[in-house]
């Protein structure tokens, strides 16, 4: 009696043995656990560090952040983006600059507009005048900068303006005052948890094996 094997279609891929198969299952889910760890990890430390660049840091550092609430410098800068302002000397300031300073009429706003006229008087007051880059006039005021310190555009840091706006809503800040701890709570427990549950699917493993 002759056996007859059931053909394989051209062009088809073997099937894999169940070891093999098993072994590649196993190796994906390691896979995604691995990164599934790490994105959360990862996640963590840039909230981290935005909180800190954003929030301590120019408590400590020499420099400021500012949202951007108008389209008054665009393209350069959009309403949401966050400027980074460094220190400057006002007799350095120079036209084409970018600064930030207070407005000397209203309520005295913060505005970054660009410098297109600088004036040093005899006694050393610097004023200036500004306008936006997407403005067609300039600003209707001259501004003195007073003191010695004048706040000249470094970076700017996209659309994250957004986000803290919407972090200042109440509804958020209660979400992240209540929900941020226990997220955090869960992570711990889970990397303390996930290498006693890996160890638990190898012994599993090998059971089935013998």
């Amino acid at each position: 009696m002759t056996a007859v094997l059931p053909a394989r279609a051209p062009g088809a891929a073997a099937p894999l043995p169940p070891a093999a198969e098993a072994a590649r299952t196993g190796l994906l889910r390691a896979c995604a656990r691995f990164a599934g760890r790490w994105s959360l990890r990862a996640l963590v430390a840039a909230a981290v560090l935005a909180f800190v660049g954003l929030a301590l840091g120019p408590h400590v550092l020499d420099y400021r952040t500012m949202t951007m609430l108008t389209g008054s410098m665009a393209p350069n800068i959009e309403p949401g983006d966050v400027v980074v302002s460094t220190p400057l000397d006002v007799s350095d300031v120079e036209v084409g600059m970018v600064i930030t300073y207070h407005i000397p009429i209203d309520d005295h706003r913060v505005v970054t507009h660009r410098v297109i006229e600088v004036d040093h008087t005899a006694d050393g007051t610097v004023s200036v005048r500004t306008q936006g880059d997407a403005n067609d006039a300039p600003d209707p005021w001259t501004a003195v900068l007073t003191g010695d310190t004048a706040w000249q555009m470094r970076a700017v840091v996209p659309e994250i303006g957004n986000a803290i706006t919407a972090l200042r809503d109440p509804v958020v800040n209660k979400a992240l005052v209540y929900g941020a701890p226990a997220l955090l709570a869960g992570w711990m427990l889970l990397s303390i948890w996930q290498p006693v549950r890996d160890e638990d699917d190898e012994d599993d493993a090998e059971a089935d094996r013998a």
